[in-house]
């Protein structure tokens, strides 16, 4: 387009760099009242570019004596622009007549994103269609490609952000099919589409190209798996996800924080898969990025300005968001691992274990082959440090307390991490959800002790843990979470209460059970009763009346913390008859109001099914015993 005059092209150039230099630099300084006035300026510029384009075209058209013939016109493109790629008729790429379509989309591309910058959304996308018919009358070639692929990725956003899903797909996909078949082909460094306005002086390297087309196709992977997401398809989302990850590090093109995020989270999705060496993995590189932040800055830094503050708690911030993905991914290693080994009354198969043992090696074998096969995040200089920390933690099953205890160091100090930053005073949600996958972590690793014992000395940790903090939270801002620890505290008191009764009875029959034993047995039975009942005194009215009907996120746990409180009284030992008979009243009560409940709402029996049952049973057992008692009381009076 050197024809157009040298000094009407250099002035094009130049009012093309202000434009760019407007809107990424320029924009950043805009005042408040006024936020897109350098938007507006670069606006201005572009319009000015394209009636220059313009009227050379016209100019052109009537030297050559006037409109293209039938040999050159192309076919205009689909209005929706979904076309299956750019490859078959049409202007080449380096033709006149396609190097001028190239630029004048370029210019119809670059007001598209300034309109939807300035929020004019349909502005936006009538310029990005305008981009789109520009290049429908070429095939794609060296000269076009980016500009192909930029314009679907930004359409794809603009339908995306409408929630017009499908439609974001499909231009999303034909821009991926577009770079896959380009690269099959050609694959040379294509032309950015800066350059189609740059003095050949200033045109970019190779190297600089390939990378900026690189990068645009990054965006179209990450834009294609957040639509996958929406979409509901989770394990393609996630692919995408891994494979964007991997891109911005070969490309260096990421913010650390940022990056480290969005790896831990993708490492949730892993996890709950069962994927652990691809969530162990990507958790290494999340923690290894995050620390190319940078160190924290320290509080004591005087007169420290506010950016320098935001830092400082963006940083803690994410990086113990990083630890608390630590700590689901330590917690459901340990519980996978329990449901691989337990019994049907929850106790180690010892027998299972055995087997998986003998089986280890071929694990680890397979372990190593996923590994290879695996996309591994990282560079030159970040490998060797996401491997060395992946050595740290196990991804496969714990099989005994030893293999347990090393999952479990390490969610407890990522549980240290995490309430470093997320504190009582500030953050009282998450700091409980915190203490609650502490106490979890106990719960998985009391599993695997053998010992009756320490195991039960472990779930003491988890009462001093919870407790306090159940007993001191505002009932009324905090109701649910208060619920879920009362929940909790009841069903650790009765575990210990078992273990408490096993150890016993290893040393002696239940008749001669002493003092002693009898009253921290009763102690622990009383403490599981006293919450459970708490937990059902939170779902009655003001005036303390337990609903009639009960809503289906309570339905299991109250009819289940009935059950409990029932068979909980019917425990209690006592050698006076009375106090048995007021025991067994109240246990018979509960079983009561179990059987009732689910005679009256037959859908709930679906919910509790062997609590229901046993229910059933001990409502029909229960007066014969009761009467027994009475019997045994009038004989006796």
């Amino acid at each position: 387009m050197a024809s157009l005059g040298s000094d009407e092209w250099r002035a094009i150039c130049d009012k093309f760099t202000n434009a760019q230099n407007l809107t990424d630099v320029e924009s950043r300084n805009d005042p408040e009242n006024d936020p897109f006035r350098s938007k507006y300026k670069a606006r201005e510029l572009l319009r000015e570019i394209y009636c220059s384009l313009k009227n050379f075209e016209a100019g052109e058209g009537e030297e050559d004596g006037g409109a293209e013939t039938s040999e050159q016109r192309a076919p205009e493109p689909p209005v929706d622009g979904q076309r299956e790629d750019g490859f078959g008729e049409g202007f080449s790429g380096d033709s006149p007549a396609g190097l001028r379509a190239a630029k004048l989309g370029a210019v119809e591309y670059y007001l598209g994103v300034n309109h939807v910058d300035t929020e004019e959304l349909s502005a936006g996308q009538e310029h990005l269609m305008n981009c789109m018919k520009q290049l429908g009358r070429c095939r794609v070639t060296s000269e076009n490609v980016s500009l192909f692929i930029h314009v679907r990725n930004q359409l794809g956003i603009l339908w995306a952000g409408r929630d017009e899903t499908e439609t974001a797909q499909g231009f999303l996909e034909t821009a991926e099919s577009i770079y896959q078949r380009y690269m099959k082909e050609d694959g040379s460094p294509p032309t950015d589409m800066t350059e189609y306005f740059t003095s050949e002086e200033k045109l970019l390297t190779h190297q600089e190209r390939t990378k900026r087309f690189e990068l645009a196709y990054t965006h179209t992977m990450y834009y294609l798996a957040q639509v996958y997401k929406n979409l509901g398809e989770t394990e393609r989302a996630a692919t995408y996800c891994h494979t964007t990850l991997q891109r911005q590090l070969q490309l260096n093109q990421f913010s650390p924080m940022e990056w480290a995020l969005n790896a831990a989270t993708l490492s949730q999705y892993y996890i709950t898969k069962g994927r652990y060496m691809e969530g162990r993995h990507c958790l290494s590189a999340a923690t290894v990025i995050s620390g190319l932040a940078g160190e924290v800055p320290s509080e004591a830094v005087a007169q420290e300005s506010e950016t320098e503050s935001d830092r400082r708690e963006q940083l803690r911030q994410k990086r113990a968001e990083i630890a608390r993905c630590w700590i689901k991914y330590c917690l459901n290693l340990l519980q996978d691992s329990k449901k691989l080994l337990e019994d049907n009354i929850g106790e180690l198969d010892t027998d299972r274990q055995e087997e998986l043992k003998r089986a280890r090696r071929q694990e680890e074998e397979d372990e190593e082959k996923g590994r290879k096969s695996a996309l591994l995040f990282g560079s030159e200089d970040t490998f060797d440090s996401i491997a060395s920390l992946e050595e740290k933690v196990c991804c496969l099953f714990p099989l005994d307390f030893t293999e347990a205890r090393c999952v479990f160091l390490v969610g407890q100090n990522y549980v240290k991490q995490a309430k470093e930053y997320f504190q009582m005073d500030g953050y009282v949600t998450d700091h409980i959800e915190i203490l609650q996958d502490h106490s979890a972590l106990f719960r998985g690793l009391a599993f695997f002790e053998e010992d009756l014992e320490r195991r039960c000395k472990m779930h003491k940790r988890r009462v001093d843990m919870l407790e306090p903090i159940c007993n001191d939270l505002n009932a009324q801002y905090y109701l649910l979470i208060r619920r879920q620890l009362m929940f909790e505290l009841a069903e650790i008191y009765n575990e210990m209460m078992d273990l408490k009764l096993t150890l016993a009875n290893r040393q002696a029959d239940t008749q001669s059970l002493d003092n002693h034993t009898i009253k921290k047995f009763n102690s622990l039975c009383s403490a599981s009763a006293k919450y459970f009942q708490m937990f059902l005194d939170s779902l009655c009215s003001p005036e303390g009346k337990f609903p009639e009907h009960l809503e289906e996120e309570v339905l299991r746990p109250a009819l289940v913390a009935r059950f409990r409180v029932a068979r909980l009284h019917s425990r209690l030992i006592s050698s006076l008859p009375s106090t048995q008979l007021d025991n067994l009243n109240k246990s018979l009560e509960n079983y009561k109001y179990v059987a009732e409940y689910c005679e009256t709402h037959p859908e709930a029996a679906a919910a509790v099914e062997t609590e229901l049952e046993l229910s059933k049973e001990m409502v029909g057992l229960l007066p014969l015993k009761i009467n027994r008692i009475k019997a045994k009381m009038a004989t006796n009076n």
